[in-house]
């Protein structure tokens, strides 16, 4: 986390959309994943970005997802460190889909050039809102 704060912020006050109807709005800070993706050295057959978290969820964006500058990883919310209930103690910010591809608590993730499917979850791959 600590590494992930050195790198340049990003704040932005976003309207959250959640598959069941509900949405609500905060100010989340933290570091655009394509700073965090260019630093790392990508390939350029990258095409997926896999969020893996703490309680075992995965969920997948492209690369056009990963780069929009509203993506973020999100290390606050409203001026204050991510609350767990929030997604602590790092969440994706997928602001151009619906909530769930905001993955919380995250662990770990994984570029790659190859889909990964994560079975029949019930919800759609891609969701844009």
């Amino acid at each position: 986390l600590k590494d992930l704060q050195r790198f340049p912020s990003r704040t932005q006050i976003t309207r959250h959309m959640c598959e069941e109807g509900w949405t609500a709005i905060a100010e989340w800070t933290g570091v655009p994943l394509h700073l965090v993706l260019q630093s790392a050295g990508i390939l350029k057959t990258a095409r997926y970005v896999n969020f893996y978290g703490f309680d075992g969820y995965m969920e997948s964006v492209d690369m056009l997802d990963a780069f929009h500058p509203q993506t973020i990883l999100a290390y606050a919310m409203n001026g204050r460190d991510l609350p767990l209930q929030h997604g602590a103690p790092l969440r994706a910010r997928v602001e151009t889909q619906v909530g769930y591809k905001s993955a919380k608590y995250l662990q770990r993730i994984l570029v790659t050039d190859e889909f990964v499917d994560q079975g029949n979850t019930g919800w759609a791959w891609y969701v844009g809102i």
